[in-house]
C-alpha cells in the first residue's frame, strides 16, 4: 500500500503540470516551451516566492515587459487595420484595446483569472489583478517564443474571436472625457476630488474619487488606479445627469448664483457723452458754487465775529454799574438836623 502512496506522490506533480499545460494550450493556442515563465506570470505579488538569492519572485517584472510588448503589437495591428487614420485616432483606439478594464475582462473570459495564484480571499472581481496577469502572460510568450508569437496570439486568439476592433475604435468609452466635454459646453465648473486611498486584502492600492459640479456632490467611483476611479465616477455622474432632471436643475441654479456674483457690476456703466457734457458744464458750475460757498462762509465768519464781539462788549459794559451812596457820619447827621431847625425858626 505504501508503494501506491509513493506512486501517487510521484504522479501528482506531473498531473498538476499536465493540467496547467492543457489550460495554457486552450488559452494560447500552443504548448509552452518554458513552463516556469508562465507559472511566474500567473503568480500574484501577494503569493510571492523567494529565489535562491532571497529576492521575491512574482509576475510584476513580466507585467512590465508585457505592457511594452502589448503597446507595440496592438499599435502595429491598429496601424495596419485603419489605413489613413490620424495619429490621435490610432492612439485612442490602442488605449481602449490595452486598457486595464479591457484586459481584465479578457483575462476573465479566457480563464486566465482562474489560474492566478494569490494569497487572500477570492478576487475574481479584481480587474486590476487580472489585467496585470494578462500583461505578464504576454511577457512570458515573448520570452518563450518571440514577438511573432505575441502577434499571432493577439490577432488569432483575441481580435479574431473576442474583440471587434471596429466597434472598439468607434465606441466612446472615455466617460471622463465625455463629462469634461459636457461641462465645458455648458460652462459649468467640474472637478475630481480624491476622497481616500487604501489597500485591499491583497495589499493592492484602491482609490476613491468623487465628482463635484458647481460645488454639488456628484457620484463616487472606486478603482485600482486614479484613472479607473475617475472613469467610474464620471460614468455614474453622466447617468445621473440623464436620469435626474432635478440634479441638472440644481447644477444650473448653482451656476446661476455663481455667475451672478461674478458678473454683477460694482458700479453703473458711465455714459461717455453724458460724462463729457457734465465735465464741460460742471466746471463752471463748480467754480460758481465754490465762490458762493466761500462768500457764505465769509459772511458766516463775519457774523460770528460780530456776535462774539458783541458778546464780549456786553460782558464788559459799565452801563449797569452805578455809584453806591456813602453812609453819613453822626456829625453830618446832627449838622443837617440843626440846619433844618434854624431854617424853620426863621420862617
Amino acid at each position: 500500500m505504501w508503494v501506491n502512496d509513493i506512486i501517487d506522490r510521484i504522479k501528482l506533480p506531473f498531473r498538476k503540470e499536465k493540467e496547467l499545460f492543457s489550460a495554457l494550450y486552450d488559452i494560447l493556442g500552443f504548448y509552452p516551451r518554458n513552463i516556469n515563465l508562465y507559472k511566474q506570470a500567473l503568480l500574484h505579488k501577494s503569493a510571492s516566492k523567494r529565489n535562491e538569492k532571497g529576492r521575491p519572485v512574482n509576475n510584476e517584472r513580466l507585467e512590465f515587459l508585457g505592457d511594452a510588448i502589448l503597446d507595440a503589437v496592438v499599435g502595429d495591428i491598429v496601424f495596419r487595420h485603419f489605413e489613413g487614420k490620424r495619429e490621435g485616432f490610432l492612439t485612442n483606439t490602442r488605449s481602449k484595446l490595452v486598457s486595464r478594464d479591457t484586459l481584465g475582462k479578457l483575462a476573465k473570459e479566457m480563464g486566465i483569472s482562474d489560474l492566478i495564484k494569490f494569497a487572500g480571499h477570492n478576487t475574481s472581481h479584481n480587474s486590476y489583478m487580472n489585467g496585470n496577469a494578462f500583461e505578464a502572460l504576454v511577457g512570458a510568450i515573448y520570452l518563450d517564443r518571440g514577438y511573432d508569437a505575441c502577434m499571432r496570439f493577439m490577432e488569432k486568439r483575441i481580435l479574431a474571436h473576442l474583440i471587434n476592433i471596429d466597434k472598439v475604435a468607434y465606441k466612446e468609452v472615455n466617460f471622463k472625457s465625455k463629462l469634461l466635454e459636457w461641462s465645458q459646453k455648458n460652462r459649468v465648473k467640474m472637478e475630481f476630488r480624491d476622497i481616500k486611498q487604501e489597500r485591499d486584502e491583497n495589499k493592492s492600492p484602491v482609490f476613491t474619487t468623487q465628482v463635484f459640479i458647481e460645488g454639488l456632490e456628484g457620484c463616487v467611483g472606486t478603482g485600482y488606479s486614479k484613472k479607473e476611479s475617475q472613469q467610474k465616477a464620471s460614468k455614474d455622474t453622466l447617468q445621473r445627469l440623464r436620469r435626474e432632471p432635478q440634479f441638472i436643475d440644481a447644477v444650473f441654479a448653482a451656476k446661476g448664483d455663481r455667475t451672478k456674483m461674478e458678473e454683477e457690476p460694482v458700479m453703473s456703466v458711465p455714459d461717455p457723452e453724458k460724462e463729457q457734457e457734465d465735465f464741460i458744464i460742471e466746471t463752471k458750475r463748480e467754480e460758481e458754487t465754490k465762490s458762493k460757498k466761500q462768500a457764505v462762509s465769509n459772511e458766516t465768519v463775519i457774523q460770528s465775529d460780530a456776535a462774539q464781539y458783541q458778546a464780549l462788549h456786553d460782558e464788559f459794559t459799565l452801563d449797569d454799574i452805578s455809584a453806591k451812596p456813602r453812609e453819613k457820619t453822626r456829625e453830618e447827621i446832627i449838622a443837617e438836623a440843626e440846619a433844618a431847625a434854624f431854617s424853620e425858626m426863621e420862617k
